[in-house]
């Protein structure tokens, strides 16, 4: 007995686009009869130019007007559109399409050039995901830091700290979480009460995230753990599998050119709210090869561009700099060979990802259905748009300027891990208190990460790169010199001017010091302090004494007065320190003579008293008296 199939009849007559869907194929069909050949965007287009009374027609004539003294064109392209049915700068448009944008917005470009895809595909949220918008702390410098201003034991869910997603720069796919948000019971009822605690129940689940702010849009990777931003909102795909395919569709040039059809990005300072991206139209696909394609594609971007950041110093999954990474040069290579090898792979990955990026895209075209003709006039609507860029801290920058960028990486790992190894975070420059120099401890240090080579011949050829004359980067003659007066200002650079090595000085600015030391903000206490005077820097006093009586003695009078003018130029630094440790004050607060740690957010007594810094309050908090005092190499720092 043959199974009988029900309908339900009052859905299908409920339909409001039930006509279209039936006169559409009968057109076609209709056509072929007479031996035409008809398209389906053909068929749509006469079957809305029969049934459609109703229709607006807009002229996009903007780019027309006169510009530098040339011609205003748009009276004559007016005219020419008028004529012309099919010309690129005429949009006809059924009034009722209006309609399948949520809130109806005047979006006559792309409702005219691609309406099946508003009428047709559901939209991102809630057909494929949630989007939703995070927290607003109200106050980020109390409660927001760069993860290396806090001690890694104290990042990760379950922690003080948590890794925190709040927007930032332009960058498709990936871009790493280096904000951490303070996530304790005092500082979550603070944010309630001041700033907006919202979507808590999707707080540490892994999804997308984007910029709310910024030229084009962009999303990436948000991995599990993480706390969102109102400024960098979240998208939760409802199947885990679909992160990826929802990464590349957004990613499309595409998704941009139906994006702008919801908001002027003008008229709104570049914003992505996170209404907007709702309500983008994606088809619901199951997986299939298109939707295998633009998957992989954004999963290999993405893994390219992960891998490639594990070669920065500041990165969360840092390993070691690119110009020591055996999965990318040969352990035996010279620093030559290797600096040639990287810009090959850069080069040839960038390359790769550039062109999976353009992949994507036509496989976007096809999911949505869109036609050549029309795939171009999106083309030229959207203009010129970023690239994908394997390296965007360097972006625009020359070769030569990457291969200095590399070598400067590379000694300040070398330095980073000496400092990191030091017992008490205290590492002077010059031989004192039985410390060895920091240049010879660095040398050391290129021994170990080049274990198969000749130590000095490493030293010759990064002397010899040190030398060569860079645009926007200093020429020096010798590792000495870079340490001295290179490394703190680029370690500020490097680390966002939140740096965690301070360079101390009795010579702020550039040129030979007669004490200088690196100290670790996470050691950097009051003991630390006291250390730091009472041992370095009264051994470096007690040694200039020394020399200058005995030059003194031995009437070498050019020698007594070099001495003599390090050992004032040191008690000075003494003295700065001094008001720093005991926390100093007179006149204004937080004037040049404020020796005082001033955490905004705590009341007067609540405050340190001299030198005793509490880590969670960061490092432009702690490092401003230290800077007012003028005893940082770099003077201004934050």
């Amino acid at each position: 007995m043959t199974k009988r199939r029900r309908f339900d009849l009052k859905k299908i007559l409920a339909d409001p686009d039930m006509r279209r869907k039936l006169m559409v194929p009968t057109i076609q069909a209709t056509q072929a009869r007479e031996g035409i050949e008809t398209t389906r965007e053909q068929a749509d287009r006469a079957y809305y130019v029969v049934t459609e009374g109703e229709r607006a027609t807009f002229f996009d004539l903007g780019k027309y007007r006169s510009e530098k003294g040339e011609p205003d064109r748009r009276e004559e392209m007016f005219v020419r559109s008028i004529r012309d049915l099919g010309a690129p700068t005429r949009f006809d448009v059924a009034r009722r399409d209006f309609g399948t944008i949520e809130g109806s917005p005047l979006a006559y470009k792309q409702i005219g050039l691609v309406p099946h895809v508003f009428r047709e595909a559901p939209l991102l949220d809630p057909s494929w995901a949630k989007a939703a918008q995070g927290l607003a702390t109200a106050d980020d410098p109390h409660f927001v830091r760069n993860y290396w201003e806090v001690p890694r034991e104290k990042i990760g869910e379950g922690n003080d700290w948590v890794p925190f997603a709040k927007g930032g720069e332009f960058c498709r796919f990936y871009s790493d979480i280096y904000l951490v948000v303070n996530w304790t019971e005092p500082a979550i009822e603070t944010m309630k009460d001041i700033g907006r605690v919202q979507n808590v129940e999707q707080y540490f689940k892994f999804g997308l995230t984007w910029p709310l702010a910024g030229g084009s849009f962009s999303v990436r990777r948000m991995p599990s753990g993480c706390i969102f931003g109102h400024k960098g909102p979240a998208i939760f795909p409802h199947s885990q599998g679909d992160r990826d395919f929802l990464s590349g569709v957004l990613n499309s040039e595409l998704a941009e050119y139906l994006l702008m059809g919801f908001t002027s990005r003008q008229s709104m300072g570049g914003r992505w709210e996170v209404g907007v991206i709702k309500r983008l139209p994606i088809p619901k696909v199951q997986p299939s090869d298109c939707w295998n394609n633009i998957t992989d594609a954004a999963e290999q971007i993405c893994d390219a561009k992960a891998s490639w950041d594990a070669g920065n110093e500041v990165c969360t999954n840092f390993v070691m700099p690119w110009i020591l990474r055996e999965d990318i040069i040969n352990a035996g290579d010279t620093i030559q060979s290797r600096l040639h090898n990287l810009a090959q792979f850069e080069a040839t990955h960038e390359e790769a990802i550039q062109r999976l990026y353009s992949e994507l895209n036509a496989e976007v075209y096809k999911l949505y259905g869109i036609p050549n003709k029309a795939r171009a006039i999106i083309e030229d609507t959207l203009g010129k748009r970023p690239s994908e860029v394997l390296w965007p801290q360097t972006e625009g920058k020359s070769q030569d300027q990457k291969r200095k960028e590399h070598v400067w990486r590379l000694l300040s790992y070398a330095i980073k891990r000496v400092v990191n190894a030091d017992d008490d975070g205290i590492v002077p420059y010059q031989a004192v208190a039985g410390k060895t120099t920091l240049a010879n401890r660095v040398r050391d240090e290129l021994a170990v990460l080049f274990p198969d080579h000749d130590v000095n011949k490493i030293e010759v050829e990064i002397v010899n790169e040190l030398k060569t004359r860079v645009t926007d980067y200093r020429t020096v003659a010798s590792i000495e010199q870079w340490i001295e007066d290179v490394y703190f200002e680029f370690h500020c650079s490097l680390y966002k001017n939140r740096p965690i090595i301070w360079h101390i000085t009795s010579k702020p600015g550039r040129g030979p010091e007669a004490f200088g030391a690196l100290c670790h903000y996470h050691k950097f206490d009051s003991n630390r302090m006291a250390k730091l005077r009472g041992r370095y820097i009264r051994d470096a006093i007690q040694t200039f004494k020394r020399e200058a009586a005995l030059a003194s003695q031995e009437g070498r009078t050019e020698d007594r007065q070099e001495w003599q003018a390090k050992l004032e130029e040191v008690q000075e630094l003494d003295r700065k320190l001094q008001w720093v440790q005991e926390g100093f004050f007179e006149d204004r607060e937080g004037g040049d003579r404020d020796f005082r740690i001033l955490t905004p957010w705590k009341s007067p007594h609540q405050r340190p008293e001299g030198w005793n810094p509490d880590i969670d309050d960061g490092v432009a908090v702690n490092i401003a008296p230290l800077q007012r005092a003028r005893v940082l190499r770099k003077e201004k720092v934050v």
